[in-house]
């Protein structure tokens, strides 16, 4: 549990995926254990990817959980982190049961879910289960709309080119009269002018490098003000990889989606050093951890970063 004197929110990304090169997966019981386990070290929030597969050149087949389903049991087995999926798919569930779904599981989590949500981007999945996956920003740019216009006022009443929504209304209502806060993630000229328009927050992940951060805290701050918005308005989330001392890879086990820059590693004291950076250099309020591996040992041994995170 945070001493209170953590200065930003630090979250633990799980994937929820079968390794290629054995075919096996976490189950169930699996997340839910990474996922108490993760609450009672000190994590403030836990996400998980919304994909349906993946399909790469040269690689297998990897498949994986509904996210939505797992979020969902998530917000009755947990009582203090937040959850969200990092980010849902837009393209993959009509915008306005998507808003309904949001507000059930606030409901449930008695207000503890974050709407990650953007425009997708791995085809093969699209093709795989029947989503179409052309203009997938202008659809994203209505169901944003209708997003938003149900969560944060509770009715909406459009008519798009993609996505209808007539005389809509979102009730009853979850824990929060505005509904659950909605992060978008994208990085894209396009996708961060409809981020500063609509979203709460901005995420982007995978971000190693403190200097590449701050630079587009830059761009997005500029975005926001383009379109009328306060930029300390918007919350900033970034998501990092950390390789923890003592968990070595093995040929069996090898990495995955790893290119420069490379992950942080240190002992506990540099990695919350580390971290903090984020904060006071690149204006960061919450700060998402993918560990490499990612296991319940990997989570406990991430306690000591988060207390030393907590003390400096």
């Amino acid at each position: 549990m945070s001493s209170g004197a953590r200065p930003m929110k630090v979250g633990l990304f799980v994937p929820h995926f079968e390794d290629p090169w054995n075919g096996r997966g976490p189950r169930w019981r699996d997340i839910l254990d990474l996922a108490k386990r993760a609450e009672a070290v000190g994590f403030d929030s836990f996400w998980m990817p919304d994909h349906l597969f993946y399909h790469f050149e040269n690689v297998y087949l990897q498949g994986g959980w509904d996210a939505w389903s797992l979020l969902t049991a998530l917000a009755a087995a947990t009582e203090r982190m937040e959850i969200a999926p990092l980010v849902a798919c837009a393209g993959y569930r009509n915008p306005a049961l998507i808003a309904k779904m949001a507000d059930t599981i606030d409901e449930i989590s008695g207000g503890r879910f974050i709407l990650g949500i953007g425009a997708g981007w791995h085809k093969p999945e699209y093709d795989a289960f029947g989503f179409p996956y052309d203009h997938r920003v202008s659809r994203f740019e209505e169901a944003i709309q209708i997003i938003r216009g149900l969560l944060k006022d509770g009715h909406v009443d459009f008519e798009g080119r993609f996505y209808q929504a007539r005389d809509c209304e979102l009730r009853p209502r979850g824990p929060r009269a505005a509904g659950p806060p909605i992060l978008v993630g994208g990085g894209g000229d396009r996708m961060l002018r409809l981020t500063a328009r609509y979203a709460d927050q901005w995420n982007l992940d995978r971000k190693n490098d403190l200097d590449e951060v701050i630079a587009l805290q830059e761009k997005v701050d500029g975005v926001c003000r383009e379109v009328g918005r306060d930029p300390s308005t918007l919350g900033r989330v970034i998501g990092i990889q950390i390789d923890l001392p003592g968990f070595s890879r093995t040929p069996f086990r090898p990495r995955q989606f790893l290119v420069p820059p490379w992950p942080l590693t240190g002992e506990p004291d540099e990695l919350a050093a580390a971290m903090r950076a984020y904060h006071t250099r690149g204006r960061v309020d919450h700060l998402i951890i993918l560990p490499d591996p990612v296991s319940a040992e990997a989570v406990e041994a991430f306690g000591p970063v988060l207390a030393a995170l907590d003390a400096t």
